[in-house]
């Protein structure tokens, strides 16, 4: 449960390709792949921000407690 099957990705091609048309759906397919890149960078980036903020809050939750 939960995966798509071959049969799925089927059914969406063709429907995207109903939708669409076959001169589109190139056009669309690059504009997903930038969307999907775009998507990893921001969480990369937001992985890399974040941890020396979190790590300075840990330092000073630990020097609080201890004194």
């Amino acid at each position: 449960m939960g995966g798509l099957g071959t049969t799925e990705i089927v059914i969406i091609a063709v429907v995207a390709l109903v939708l669409f048309g076959p001169s589109k759906i190139p056009e669309f397919a690059k504009q997903c792949g930038r969307a999907v890149n775009m998507f990893k960078n921001g969480l990369k980036e937001g992985l890399t921000d974040d941890a020396p903020k979190a790590a300075e809050a840990a330092q000073k939750d630990e020097r609080a407690a201890k004194g």
